[in-house]
């Protein structure tokens, strides 16, 4: 009864680790080619000195899902973004939304870069409604990093004005 009892144990766990390790039996997870390409050949991905008085730095995250991102803009001075970089961790939806957001602020004024809205982001990469907080999060990280530029402006013209007094 015990080599019997056995016998069924041993054939059970064979069978769930077979069934556990065939390819057939695994979930497939489709994204886009617009993410995929992002993902694959990431857009401006690094970073930029944060303690320059001309990058604004934005650092957000989604601690539910794991994603974090952080974006970095150059501005000169006119007022145009002239070079930006990001940092992701995170999903592939994650890094194509940061490394889609940078390509787009690049040439922009600090004002247009405002009007870009996840909902664009989202639109371009034909993200599922699952993955919609990826295109948020990049929304987010772009108003951070200028908020950021703007406080280092505005930190800088008060110096500016101590000094001539």
């Amino acid at each position: 009864m015990a080599t019997s009892s056995l016998r069924k144990s041993a054939s059970l766990m064979l069978f769930f680790n077979r069934s556990l390790s065939r390819p057939d039996r695994t979930a497939v997870c489709l994204y886009h080619k617009k993410v995929v390409d992002h993902y694959e050949n990431p857009r401006n991905m690094g970073s930029l000195n944060k303690n320059s008085r001309d990058v604004g730095t934005g650092l957000v995250g989604a601690p539910a899902c794991g994603d974090v991102m952080k974006l970095q803009i150059q501005v000169d001075e006119n007022g145009k973004i002239v070079d930006a970089k990001f940092k992701t961790f995170g999903c592939g939806s994650a890094i194509a939304s940061s490394s889609l957001a940078t390509e787009w602020v690049k040439g922009k004024t600090v004002d247009d870069a405002l009007k870009i809205k996840n909902t664009d982001i989202a639109k371009e990469l034909c993200l599922p409604p699952v993955k919609l907080h990826c295109s948020m999060l990049a929304e987010d990280a772009i108003k951070a990093a200028l908020s950021d530029y703007r406080i280092k402006q505005q930190d800088k013209k008060e110096e500016l004005a101590k000094a001539r007094s």
